[in-house]
C-alpha cells in the first residue's frame, strides 16, 4: 500500500511540474531533499507555537504536515523573527512563510502568495470593561507586534492616531503580558490569536473587534518558486474538498 501511495504521489507531482514548466526547479528541489522548511513565529497560537514539551504545534503546522505527507516528504518548522521574514525567505533559509500570515500589498509585492486559505480580523484587547468602547481607547498606551499587519492597521486607525504611545513587541504573547502587568493599556492584534489565547489562559480580558479590518491569510513563497507554490496550493485546496481541512479546523477552532 505504501509503495502504491508513493507512486500516486510521484504522478501527482509530475503533473504539477508539467503544468508549471521544467524551468521552475523549486518543487524538484524540495522533493529531492525530502523536506519542506516553513518559517514561522513559534509563539503564535493557535497557528504555530510550542506545547508544554517544547514541540511546535498548531493549526498551520497540522496543515503543513498533511501537505508534506501527500508530497511524500517531511516538514521542518523553522522559527524566525517575524520582522525579517522576507529576508529569511529570500536568503533560502526557509522554503516558505506559513504562520497565519495576513495578505497585504507589501507582502504581495515581496512574495509569491498562495490562494487565501482562512479569514481573519483585528481586535483591541483591554484588561476590563472600563475600556470597553472605542472612545475610552483614546490617549492610551497601545501595544502591537513589530512587522505585523496589525502595525499597519493601527497606524491608519483613529484609535492608533489618538494613542499617547504605541509600543512594539516581538510577539503577541509579550504584548499581552504587558497588558497583564499594566505596562500597556491596550493590545491590538489578530483575532485568531486573541480569541484562542484568552480562552486557553482563562483571562477575563475584554475584546473589541476593529470593524473594517477584515483580512485573509496566505502562504508566502519566493517570487520565482511557482511550481512549489502551485503544488502546495493545490493540495490545500484538495484538503478543503476532501474534508481534511475541516477536521483540522475543528480541532483548533471548534468549527
Amino acid at each position: 500500500m505504501k509503495k502504491y501511495l508513493a507512486i500516486l504521489a510521484i504522478f501527482a507531482v509530475a503533473a504539477v511540474l508539467v503544468g508549471c514548466g521544467d524551468s521552475d526547479a523549486s518543487l524538484k528541489k524540495v522533493l529531492a531533499k525530502g523536506e519542506l522548511v516553513i518559517g514561522l513565529d513559534d509563539s503564535y497560537p493557535p497557528m504555530g507555537f510550542r506545547d508544554e514539551n517544547g514541540n511546535i504545534v498548531g493549526f498551520d503546522i497540522d496543515l503543513a504536515n498533511e501537505v508534506c505527507a501527500r508530497l511524500g516528504i517531511k516538514l521542518k518548522a523553522q522559527p524566525i523573527s517575524w520582522e525579517t521574514k522576507e529576508q529569511e525567505l529570500n536568503s533560502g533559509n526557509v522554503d516558505c512563510i506559513w504562520n497565519g500570515m495576513s495578505v497585504d500589498s507589501s507582502r504581495a509585492a515581496a512574495m509569491n502568495l498562495s490562494d487565501p486559505y482562512l479569514k481573519n480580523s483585528m481586535f483591541f484587547v483591554v484588561r476590563d470593561s472600563s475600556l470597553a468602547n472605542y472612545d475610552s481607547l483614546k490617549d492610551k498606551v497601545i501595544a502591537t507586534q513589530k512587522g505585523s499587519t496589525s502595525q499597519t492597521f493601527l497606524a491608519a486607525s483613529e484609535v492608533g492616531k489618538s494613542a499617547r504611545e504605541v509600543v512594539y513587541f516581538d510577539d503577541n504573547q509579550m504584548a499581552l503580558a504587558g497588558l497583564e502587568n499594566g505596562s500597556v493599556d491596550v493590545v491590538y492584534l489578530d483575532g485568531v490569536f486573541a480569541k484562542y489565547w484568552i480562552l486557553k489562559n482563562h483571562k477575563e480580558f475584554v475584546i473589541l473587534e476593529d470593524v473594517g479590518s477584515d483580512e485573509k491569510l496566505a502562504i508566502g513563497f519566493r517570487k520565482g518558486d511557482q511550481a512549489l507554490r502551485n503544488a502546495v496550493n493545490e493540495i490545500v485546496n484538495a484538503m478543503k474538498k476532501d474534508g481534511r481541512f475541516v477536521s483540522i479546523s475543528m480541532k483548533w477552532f471548534g468549527k
